[in-house]
């Protein structure tokens, strides 16, 4: 930060984003948590809850907030799955992503609010398509690893 309070730099940077992936495993399915955008880009269409970092947030923080604000789903233990920076992935500009993911074991009731449309339930084998951003590529291997897990290897069927 410069003398006058102010951020500023020489050249052009990132903006950054958390994430919350939530899946549910549960009745021997495995479903995954997503919310209906409500606004420009990608409106209307299905996505991770998720948002910009505060300039005092903690990246996990964030993406916690971001689930209650977005879904009203709390006390989800989430963990580091991965960063997604691909250019391109965000029409607003330059957007780095780190995704957190969690899993329960039942369906928790949800619903839309903030910035969020709708919030739903969807089963891993029938998600809606497309979705928005980049979040088919996020949900594949986030997929990949749920499959690993021992809950899904009891619970699924």
């Amino acid at each position: 930060m410069n003398e006058k309070g102010k951020y500023t730099y020489d050249w052009p940077r990132p903006m950054v984003s958390a994430d919350a992936l939530v899946f549910a495993v549960s009745g021997g399915k495995a479903k995954v948590l997503l919310i209906k955008r409500g606004h420009y880009p990608f409106e209307g269409q299905w996505a991770l809850p998720g948002g910009y970092i505060g300039m005092e947030e903690d990246l996990e923080d964030t993406a916690v907030r971001e689930l209650e604000e977005e879904t009203g789903l709390t006390n989800v233990k989430l963990q580091q799955l991965a960063a997604f920076g691909t250019p391109g992935r965000d029409p607003r500009g330059r957007m780095i992503t780190i995704v957190f993911w969690g899993i329960t074991d039942k369906i928790h009731k949800v619903k839309g609010g903030d910035d969020a449309a709708q919030a739903k339930w969807f089963d891993i084998e029938k998600l809606p398509r497309p979705l928005a951003f980049d979040h088919e590529e996020v949900l594949a291997l986030a997929i990949k690893n749920l499959k690993k897990k021992k809950i899904y290897r009891e619970n699924v069927k």
